[in-house]
């Protein structure tokens, strides 16, 4: 812990950068996310094997860029968050200080896109093997059993758009679901506006989603929602050949031609 909290010390005093997000303990001994800009607020930091909350979604929020140079301690779901956040302009090489959290505790300094690139080349990014029974399971399923599951969990939406705020990719300044005029998706949390609003939301996350889990994380109401971006990862790779998070310059599958794309999908 301590070699954590003298290097954001340094960084800090050294003006390299000017808050660091990283998790300190909160109320019960929960751990949650911790921005510090003095060695007084560095000195609280911890890490642990609790902290597994994807950070990268903060670096879009306006409260934060006000606070100016950030730096991060990242997972490998944070990593490919910013990977994925370059690839779409919003996020600049040498931007971010970036420490990576080794699994054995230690820490490794990420310095730019191409370091990063080149670890995310060599580790593993697949979804963890009990969320890959569970989509073989949903696959399984014929074409209205599928339907029956989804609008089941969908029925127990609140609305509460936690999933919303805890996806790093979900950085609209003004999302789809806040427009009035026209009113695309309905506001209130009954059949056709939950359907309508997920199914938007991962409709937007096809051939972005880094599979990093904080939308399922964040729903008080245990919908496993990541499970219906997780299954549009393989599809996208499959017939684009894309995978989201990995290259700085990556092109997003769904808004690029080429003549060579399969057509399979076209009815």
């Amino acid at each position: 812990m301590s070699e954590l909290i003298n290097k954001v010390t340094q960084l800090l005093n050294d003006k390299t950068i000017d808050v660091f997000i990283g998790y300190e303990k909160g109320s019960a001994d929960r751990i949650r996310a911790a921005f510090a800009r003095t060695a007084e607020q560095a000195a609280k930091l911890v890490y642990t094997a609790s902290c597994t909350q994807n950070l990268a979604g903060y670096l879009m929020k306006h409260e934060v860029k006000k606070l100016g140079k950030p730096g991060l301690l990242a997972n490998v779901a944070a990593l490919r968050s910013i990977m994925q956040l370059a690839s779409e302009f919003q996020v600049k090489d040498g931007e971010v200080y970036v420490l990576f959290a080794n699994a054995d505790g230690s820490f490794t300094e990420f310095t730019s896109f191409a370091s990063i690139e080149a670890y995310l080349g060599t580790t593993d990014v697949g979804i963890k093997s009990d969320e890959q029974e569970m989509i073989a399971r949903l696959e399984a399923m014929s074409v209205q059993e599928r339907w029956l599951f989804w609008n089941k969990e969908f029925d127990k939406c609140i609305k509460c758009y936690a999933c919303r705020a805890a996806c790093p990719m979900c950085y609209c300044h003004r999302c789809t679901t806040d427009v009035n005029q026209p009113q695309w998706i309905p506001v209130a949390s009954h059949e056709r506006g939950n359907l309508d609003y997920h199914l938007m939301r991962a409709m937007h996350l096809a051939g972005r989603c880094v599979n990093c889990g904080e939308c399922a994380n964040a729903c008080p109401m245990d919908i496993p929602l990541n499970l219906l971006t997780y299954q549009l990862i393989d599809p996208i790779k499959n017939t684009f050949g894309a995978t989201a998070g990995m290259k700085a310059d990556a092109v997003y599958a769904l808004s690029t031609y080429k003549p060579d794309d399969k057509e399979n999908f076209i009815i």
